[in-house]
């Protein structure tokens, strides 16, 4: 069954990436021409998927959802493989491991990021996390395309796994010893755990982990979005890495 997405960027980018089956779009009659809807429609027909101009009543269903007059009936996501990513050479690569995030716009945000801060990979687990939908795809503007999403059964099992494959793991605690921006990412490979706002990590990854860490708060007001904290500590990687390459 095909899914749905919707909005101007995730249905170009999901023709630029070409890693996703598209059978068709459909674009209202109401909406202006513009730079964007000209650039999809050139790629729909380089790429052989069919679009068509439709009523705006076809777009009833999806009215709760800014799609921008278009949306793509798209084949569904591909979970890549944990065993099938480690079997590949890493040199200081990045993870990130989502224990529990439940806001698609969240996990939406977090893809994005990751692909712009150039993370080779997420992994969220079967149970008790949102997983890919048509919210996620249009919130990550087609980043979605550009990273493996890794789905696993247990994220102890994905973890320990890690381990055993010369990775490091850094699991974020507001109540760590350590700062975020005092570890060496670019030492190692890693993997970074982020939990939800209402639970944070589980207690049995935080024991995992060999490292963990917290953002300092100037205020004591410890409500940092999970997508936030998540670039905050990403982008401190990228930053010790382009201070390094210098």
């Amino acid at each position: 069954m095909d899914d749905i997405i919707y909005g101007k960027n995730s249905v170009t980018e999901a023709l630029i990436s070409g890693t996703r089956e598209i059978n068709k779009i459909l674009i209202s009659k109401n909406i202006h021409s513009d730079a964007k809807l000209e650039k999809i429609k050139t790629l729909a027909k380089e790429r052989g998927v069919i679009f068509q101009f439709v009523a705006k009543e076809k777009f009833q269903p999806y009215a709760e959802f800014n799609h921008q007059g278009i949306i793509a009936q798209i084949s569904p996501l591909k979970y890549a493989d944990l065993d099938e990513f480690l079997e590949q050479k890493h040199e200081n690569s990045s993870l990130v491991i989502l224990d529990g995030i439940e806001d698609p716009h969240n996990f939406g945000a977090i893809i994005r990021t990751c692909v712009c801060a150039g993370v080779d990979g997420i992994i969220i687990p079967s149970r008790r996390n949102v997983q890919v939908n048509s919210v996620v795809e249009k919130t990550s503007a087609g980043a979605i395309n550009h990273i493996p999403i890794i789905k696993v059964n247990s994220l102890t099992n994905a973890v320990q796994q890690l381990k055993e494959s010369n990775w490091w793991v850094i699991a974020t605690d507001a109540h760590a010893k350590d700062n975020y921006f005092d570890i060496k990412y670019n030492d190692m490979n890693f993997a970074l755990i982020m939990g939800a706002e209402h639970a944070g990590v589980s207690k049995s990854l935080l024991k995992m982990s060999d490292f963990t860490v917290k953002i300092p708060m100037l205020k004591d007001f410890n409500s940092l979005n999970v997508s936030a904290a998540m670039s905050a500590i990403i982008f401190e990687s990228v930053r010790q890495k382009i201070k390094q390459s210098k």
